[in-house]
């Protein structure tokens, strides 16, 4: 028991340790997901972070601890996000030819989705710090945690609230869409990218690439309009 606790102290100090937990879970989780058919509610980031929140509390290893081996993943997510232009390049005449309805329903989403998030956090009785930091919740999280920090909220909240409504938003969003109807792949595609950002943007690509490309472009257009708009809005109606 000592020589594999030992083992254990050693390889805990390790970066590549959590590296290698990081992609082993979301390698299980995504086969689980796909043997399983592809169900929106095992969505494979919400089964690897609850695999990974499970092993680092059993083990008691500190977020700072794992963030050192898992900060090459977060690395990989700018390059991951400029590859979204890809998609997007082979949809621009499609975009082009909805440049008017992409603006209006996208300024409408993210309006909506500040306005509703500040005004259901106040109606609970939240503080104006957890208002705040809940208000950008389906902007990608740099760009949220940025927003955030501006206005004075935690950025700390803001990126768990932004990180659940994407999850929340690749589960149950095509569910909500198959039951109003909607079967256009662009109108999917910009609304789950408007509402839940880049695990979204990651679920549509995987359904259909009309949608992912649309998708990616609302992600990155809501976070300019709300990186815009909220500090805006915030400063005057809602302090």
């Amino acid at each position: 028991m000592n020589e594999l606790q030992n083992i254990w102290v050693y390889l805990s100090a390790s970066p590549l340790l959590h590296l290698t937990l990081t992609l082993s879970a979301f390698v299980v989780a995504s086969q689980v997901y796909k043997k399983l058919g592809m169900h929106p509610l095992l969505n494979p980031v919400l089964l690897s972070v609850i695999a990974i929140v499970f092993i680092l509390h059993k083990t008691q290893t500190s977020y700072s601890t794992y963030f050192e081996g898992a900060q090459f993943v977060h690395f990989l997510l700018g390059p991951a996000t400029v590859a979204l232009a890809v998609p997007l390049y082979r949809q621009f005449s499609k975009v082009r030819q909805s440049a008017a309805a992409i603006l209006i329903s996208l300024l409408c989403g993210s309006i909506t989705s500040a306005v509703t998030a500040v005004g259901i956090a106040r109606a609970l009785g939240a503080g104006a710090a957890s208002v705040i930091s809940i208000a950008p919740k389906s902007v990608t999280a740099p760009v949220a945690m940025g927003i955030s920090e501006q206005l004075g909220g935690l950025p700390s909240l803001t990126a768990v609230i932004v990180i659940l409504t994407g999850i929340i938003g690749a589960m149950l969003g095509p569910l909500i869409l198959n039951l109003m109807r909607i079967k256009d792949w662009s109108v999917r595609g910009m609304a789950i990218g408007t509402a839940s950002h880049g695990i979204g943007t990651a679920r549509a690509l995987q359904v259909n690439e009309t949608a992912g490309a649309f998708s990616g472009l609302a992600m990155g257009l809501n976070a300019l309009a709300t990186a815009i708009l909220l500090p805006v809005l915030w400063n005057l109606f809602f302090q």
